[in-house]
């Protein structure tokens, strides 16, 4: 992986000075060695000094300052963006300068700069990859479908979309970024050409939801204080000498570059590197190092860091793993003995005698799991019995009772609060609790008597509750059924499964009694999820990608688009009404304490654009509600191959101005209103059915417990359980990242080891030169510039409002003649994925027009497998 030598002075504020001082950390301000006139000799300041906090705490107060968390353009990195508190266009901060010294996730306050500073945005420049939420920001109550994990049993938050590797951090419409060189004080540094307001002709509707309106100003900021640094302040990188060999500095500092082109370059002592690194640099020109940055001054250009550790070489699967770990904070330590030591001792543990007196003893009942196959931790399990009363079910979910292994203030539990929640790589988990709990003795595992939380329901096959009970539970599950042979049994409803195709079944019970529980849950599910639509819940079914992966060398073999079916769809029907029903019992009965879920409604200013995108195509969607969109989406398009390719970019568009769900505490928000889980269209939510892996569901089980009086009521104030549930969310959105990632890394890795890979895609997007495409065989996005095409020409023009790209080719043969292509939103066109110079990078090419089809079905191009060993979860819990 090799990477350009400048990266930090990425553009300056508008209105701030782009002269940037010599003084890297550990230089003096009167270096005799800096070729930087203007400087010499004092300290010149880079970044404005951070305002005081009260000074702060005045003007939040006072509206004239605004708190946010802080999102920078991973393909631009010079731009950066906070939301607007009234749902609003994003306010823009424009450079390194404005940025002042706060990275990625940073919770921050901005000031406004003066009007005439605005970033001039007009149809011709607003590009909507600088905006918005990402596609993992959606909650994962809205989407269909789940990415495959391995096992153990695959928990994650997923994204919706796998994300590119963005390695080069160049996103100009020609791949090239638009950069020069400039050698300050000896070392290269980048600095970029800023367009005048107005001059930035490019046109983008990227992503389908370009600001159609006419010009306007888009409000401009700089950072004045941080408030919380949440980024860690970890990056992977590579270490390279400083340019200047005569400098003072190259005799004290090597330069570190990151790999994440957000995090700015940093000073790192010789000392902490290889000892042979200054006499041998090239040996080291693809090791994959750690460095943790410990200061950043205003007189600096680069910040200060201290190198952590050597990881190996860049590409690989493993050192790039833990470098993504590392970067996103994710503690993937073992268990101390301290934490080990709060498990029950001794083994096997067997339930004490007297739990069984506090509890209903459903042991009798039929229970069983429906999970992945290779799934070792089963947190959660249904039963479905027939009542005398006619078409009357007991149906009840049985949640493992965590909370009763980990004692409320214990090391067990200090360490759970601080993961918060498990993290899922494509190879591997790391676990929030200890395997001893997460596989043995919380897991529901068949014919062993397991410790659980139940909600049960009496209720009809149309779905009626009838009535409800809460409580703690012994059971005993009856078998472990994956999705497929839960598939199978809804697909054959007459037909006895064969034996040697079930898992084994206790002998208190028989797979015809497992079967028919298995149809009722589905026919009950079917009308349930029927009822839940009609009352205006939002569904966006994405593509998600799933690996299979070489038992051996842990390379991937393959990848397909995870296909979610009737089986999923049972199991996540049940978890999300008993998440429903809890919300409801622990808010009625503690109102200032409970823990719930809220998923704000999208974004004003970006559902206004999609929704003129929409007009101007034609498309007649309706945007009013969540349950309108989905109405919309289910109705608009036909079931051919076609109009379903469509439906997926409209999805993927649709997305886009979704904002993440988040745990709060119901004591810490003003109004009711705001509780409102939008996608689900429900005023209360909370998540309770997967406690193994997610700490708010502890806590959940802990106030339900209070609730039902098994306990008292934990002694946590309202605020600190707001702290508990924003050190969730920011967690769980790490983990979001971290997922994305590594998923990244595979499919990269993947195009190295099996590529060229081809398939159709879809425009998502068109620029004046280049376009977005959503590869429809692997779900991923990928730009497909114009100057890697053999074109003999290419021109862009708007047609109403419509964005067209008309690329001419050249013949392969000089006697025939050049071959026309339109492309504009919704075309479908073929494309091929290939590896470039590194494992991590790899670029998309258009197929020429007239070429020979694709490669054939998948299967022949060995990069899918259906029989994979990856686990997927209930995509309720994603």
């Amino acid at each position: 992986m090799s990477h350009p030598d400048c990266r930090l002075n990425l553009g300056t504020a508008r209105g701030v000075s782009s002269v940037v001082g010599p003084c890297g950390v550990g230089a003096s301000p009167g270096d005799k060695k800096s070729k930087n006139k203007s400087t010499r000799g004092k300290k010149k300041s880079i970044f404005e000094n951070y305002m005081s906090k009260e000074d702060v705490s005045e003007g939040l107060k006072r509206g004239t300052l605004i708190q946010g968390v802080l999102r920078i353009n991973p393909k631009k990195f010079h731009e950066a963006f906070i939301p607007s508190p009234d749902g609003d266009r994003d306010i823009f901060i424009d450079g390194v300068v404005a940025r002042n010294r706060a990275l990625n996730g940073d919770l921050v306050v901005v000031k406004l700069l003066p009007q005439e500073q605005w970033k001039a945005v007009t149809p011709e420049s607003g590009d909507k990859e600088t905006e918005g939420s990402c596609d993992s920001d959606l909650p994962e109550e809205l989407c269909g479908s789940r990415i495959l994990l391995p096992s153990p049993k695959g928990h994650n938050d997923s994204p919706d979309v796998i994300v590119e590797a963005q390695i080069d951090g160049s996103d100009s419409e020609d791949g090239h970024g638009n950069a020069q060189n400039v050698l300050v004080d000896g070392v290269k540094k980048l600095s970029f050409c800023v367009h005048e307001k107005g001059r930035d002709e490019r046109t983008s509707v990227a992503q389908g939801t370009s600001a159609l309106h006419e010009k306007s100003l888009q409000r401009s900021a700089k950072v004045v204080y941080i408030v919380e640094k949440k980024h860690s302040r970890a990056a992977t990188g590579f270490l390279k000498l400083l340019a200047d060999k005569n400098s003072e500095l190259f005799r004290k500092y090597a330069l570190f570059s990151p790999s994440d082109h957000r995090v700015p370059r940093i000073y790192v002592p010789l000392k902490d590197c290889p000892q042979d690194f200054v006499t041998r640099p090239k040996d080291y020109a693809n090791t994959l190092f750690i460095c943790r940055i410990v200061d950043w001054k205003e007189d600096s250009n680069f910040a200060l860091g201290q190198l952590a550790k050597s990881l190996g070489q860049a590409g690989e699967i493993e050192p790039e793993t833990e470098g993504i770990l590392t970067e996103y904070g994710v503690d993937f330590s073992d268990f101390s003995s301290d934490v080990l030591e709060c498990l029950p001792q001794g083994s096997p543990w067997t339930i004490p005698p007297e739990e069984f007196s506090k509890r209903r003893d459903l042991r009798k009942d039929c229970i069983f799991t429906i999970d992945p196959s290779t799934a070792r931790d089963l947190d959660d399990a249904l039963s479905c019995k027939p009542l005398p009363d006619g078409d009357i079910y007991e149906v009840g979910v049985h949640i493992a009772d965590v909370s009763y292994f980990v004692p409320e203030g214990s090391a067990l539990d200090h360490v759970a609060a601080q993961r918060a929640t498990s993290v899922y790589l494509v190879q591997k988990v790391v676990p929030m609790l200890p395997r001893a709990l997460c596989e043995e003795l919380c897991s529901l595992n068949p014919m062993t008597d397991k410790l659980t939380f139940s909600v049960i329901w009496t209720l009809t096959l149309e779905g009626k509750i009838l009535s409800e009970w809460f409580g703690r539970t012994v059971i005993r599950s009856c078998t472990k059924l994956s999705y497929e042979h839960a598939q199978s049994m809804i697909e054959s409803p007459t037909e006895k499964i064969p034996q040697e195709e079930l898992p084994p079944i206790s002998p208190e019970h028989t797979a015809e009694e497992v079967h028919q529980a298995v149809l009722s849950l589905h026919r009950i599910a079917k009308e349930l999820r029927k009822q839940r639509f009609l009352d205006g819940a939002l569904r966006l079914d994405q593509l998600k990608l799933a690996f299979t992966l070489d038992h051996e060398t842990g390379l991937p073999q393959g990848c397909h688009v995870y296909e979610y079916r009737d089986s999923n769809k049972l199991v996540e029907e049940f978890m999300l009404l008993a998440n429903m029903a809890v919300a409801h019992r622990i808010y009625r009965a503690f109102p200032e304490r409970a823990l719930l879920r809220r998923h704000p409604p999208p974004q004003t200013k970006m559902l206004k654009d999609l929704v003129e995108f929409c007009d101007q195509m034609g498309l007649s969607m309706d945007f009013s509600s969540a349950g309108a969109l989905n109405e919309s989406l289910t109705k608009i398009f036909g079931d051919d191959k076609y109009s379903l390719a469509r439906k997926e970019v409209l999805t993927n568009m649709c997305s886009r101005p979704m904002q993440m769900a988040l745990y709060f505490c119901s004591g810490e928000l003003q109004e009711e209103a705001q509780f409102r889980h939008y996608a689900l269209n429900v005023p209360l939510y909370t998540h309770f059915t997967s406690p193994i892996r997610r700490f708010p569901d502890i806590v959940v089980h802990r106030l339900l417990a209070a609730a039902l009086g098994y306990g008292e009521l934990p002694a946590v104030e309202p605020s600190v359980l707001q702290k508990q549930a924003d050190h969730c969310n920011d967690r769980r959105m790490a983990s979001k990242r971290v997922h994305e990632l590594s998923t990244s890394l595979f499919f990269a890795v993947l195009v190295k080891e099996s590529g060229p890979l081809e398939s159709e895609a879809m425009v998502l997007g068109v620029l004046n030169q280049a376009f977005d495409v959503l590869v429809l065989r692997y779900g991923v996005q990928k730009r497909i510039y114009c100057n890697a095409l053999p074109l003999r020409s290419h021109h862009f023009q708007k047609v109403g409002k419509k964005p067209l790209l008309t690329l001419v080719w050249d013949p392969e043969d000089m006697e025939q003649e050049p071959v026309q292509q339109v492309v504009t939103i919704f075309s479908l066109v073929e494309v091929v994925l290939r590896a470039e110079a590194t494992a991590l990078k790899y670029s998309a090419t258009l197929r020429r027009p007239g070429a020979e089809g694709l490669l054939g079905p998948p299967d022949q191009e060995g990069c899918v497998d259906h029989d994979h060993d990856q686990d997927q979860d209930h995509s309720e819990e994603d």
